[in-house]
């Protein structure tokens, strides 16, 4: 094992902003006993070797026998002392760090151009320069940032209420990761606390230039302005993209009157629809003030059954989809409403560049004790995030 990082908060950490924010709470079962036992015992080195080797494992003559090390690896010791450019050459030295050291966090890097442990050895010019050559293509997405659109939870917290919002956005881009760009081999992964990590494993994607992994990030990106912003979505043009029409038609519209309508109580209070009411263009607000009008007067259809919720977004929708009122972007808002309460929020600096770190699969996250386990993207309505195994809970005595 080599590397001789250490610091605590080096400018070019580049690891996930979200988990170095939070307090240091420690959840119940989560200490360094349980956290040796499980590095001892159940976490999956050979697993990891040979998915980060690609076939160079050094058993076929063609492989490239120097590929696993000179991929990064950090770890995050309980001191919140940060190791970087860890690397090793073979699983045995892996493992034989991680029992050592017994890391909080363990985040993974690209693979360098050399080992990254000997980039001072190199000049940064030449043949021989110090850049990263291989990274998978990988998207973060946390629940935190969508707290304008949830009522149920804020900031790390997460529920089921909330959590479909995950499902959807897995739904969402794995699709287009598959039939827009053909990429096959697609690891997804909860990411402990509050999101999910998406690991695009094909040659093609992990070859991809900084260029290349921004564009695809944009293809993704329907969200502007910032978070003041009333309107966070705005379509032009004729028709929707085929991505975002089948996105819309597919998943999120369904979606969002089947599910997150009920459970967020969108329209429940005057403070949450006068959000939505301030995402429609209306320069005399005159379809605004009427739509205001019936739910000011609190009352109830003739059929109380129901939901003051479905009753008025039946009612914004007939509104806005009638013909009656000519105003310009209107017929686009109900799809613009759908999108900002359900289309995937990506972190896109974490998409756009080689060399950010990504916390690997199986870790344990300090802050909750739950083991970042995959998600099945067939399956991820089943994925149930409260009951992930944890060091207190997991069967390894």
């Amino acid at each position: 094992m080599t590397g001789d990082e250490v610091s605590k908060g080096s400018d070019d950490m580049m690891i996930d902003e979200h988990e170095q924010k939070q307090g240091n709470a420690v959840p119940d079962g989560f200490n360094s006993h349980y956290l040796k036992v499980y590095y001892g015992k159940l976490f999956p080195y050979a697993d990891i070797f040979k998915w980060m080797s690609y076939g160079n494992d050094g058993k076929h003559p063609a492989c490239n026998q120097s590929y696993f090390s000179r991929r990064e690896f950090s770890f995050t010791l309980d001191n919140e002392v940060y190791l970087r450019f860890q690397s090793f050459n073979s699983m045995s030295e892996l493992e034989n760090s991680v029992k050592e050291k017994c890391p909080v966090k363990i985040d993974i890097g690209p693979v360098y151009s050399v080992d990254p442990s000997k980039r001072h050895a190199y000049a940064q010019s030449g043949d021989n320069v110090f850049t990263p050559v291989e990274r998978e293509l990988i998207f973060d997405i946390d629940m935190s940032d969508y707290d304008d659109v949830r009522y149920c939870c804020s900031g790390a917290d997460v529920c089921l209420e909330c959590w479909p919002l995950m499902t959807i956005a897995i739904k969402v881009i794995d699709t287009s990761l598959r039939d827009d760009f053909g990429f096959s081999h697609i690891l997804w992964v909860y990411s402990g606390r509050r999101g999910v990590h998406c690991w695009v494993c094909d040659g093609k994607a992990r070859r991809l230039t900084n260029e290349q992994r921004a564009a695809i990030a944009d293809y993704f990106r329907v969200y502007k302005g910032n978070e003041n912003s009333h309107k966070k979505v705005s379509f032009t043009g004729l028709a929707l993209h085929p991505f975002l029409a089948r996105s819309y038609t597919e998943v999120l519209m369904d979606f969002f009157e089947r599910k997150l309508l009920l459970s967020q109580e969108i329209f429940s209070t005057e403070e949450r629809y006068e959000k939505i009411l301030d995402m429609i263009p209306d320069p005399d607000q005159s379809i605004t003030s009427e739509l205001r009008g019936k739910w000011q007067e609190k009352r109830r259809t003739a059929n109380s059954k129901d939901d003051i919720n479905v009753v008025r977004w039946e009612q914004l929708k007939n509104m806005l989809q009638s013909g009656k009122h000519k105003v310009q972007g209107l017929r686009r808002c109900v799809e613009e409403i759908v999108f900002s309460f359900t289309y995937p929020r990506l972190d896109m600096e974490v998409s756009k560049h080689m060399n950010h770190l990504l916390k690997a699969p199986f870790c344990v996250h300090p802050k909750t004790g739950r083991v970042c386990v995959p998600i099945d993207p067939n399956h991820c309505e089943e994925f149930d995030p409260t009951a992930v195994p944890t060091l207190s809970n997991v069967n390894i005595f």
